[in-house]
């Protein structure tokens, strides 16, 4: 039994539109997962160093921008309103806490250690420096199979 054949091969010029829409969906697609949208946080130039170690236990981060401004929980406060902050932050943690300092290179040493007086003051055990990796260390580990 010879069954007749109804397809066709189409020999016409292809629609473009919806090629056209796949297309402006993946460039939306791209541009809201790409690095043009803006993320919000506090300018801070850390210094540079490489293989550190990190907090093992329950970390607290206070940020010190270049005008020497303290910052909690993305905040700006003053050294009178951080530390019950810190005291309470300690108190309702279950572990000893770490501060990590979040210090723009340019920041004085005095107003450091002023800061890590006052962490000390509220309880807290430890405090780490926040550094960033050089841009050479950086490369390696980034192209590291």
């Amino acid at each position: 039994m010879k069954f007749p054949r109804n397809a066709r091969i189409f020999r016409g010029q292809l629609d473009a539109s919806p090629f056209v829409g796949v297309l402006f969906l993946v460039a939306i697609f791209l541009l809201l997962n790409s690095s043009l949208v803006f993320t919000p946080g506090i300018a801070v130039r850390l210094p540079e160093a490489a293989d550190l170690p990190g907090a093992t236990n329950a970390t607290v981060a206070v940020a010190i921008d270049q005008a020497g401004r303290l910052y909690f929980q993305n905040q700006v406060v003053s050294e009178d309103k951080l530390k019950p902050k810190l005291r309470e932050a300690v108190r309702e943690a279950r572990e000893p806490l770490t501060l990590v300092l979040l210090a723009d290179q340019s920041v004085p040493h005095d107003q450091i250690l002023r800061l890590l007086k006052l962490a000390r003051e509220t309880g807290v055990k430890d405090a780490l420096f926040a550094t960033r990796q050089p841009a050479a260390a950086a490369a390696r580990t980034n192209s590291a199979p």
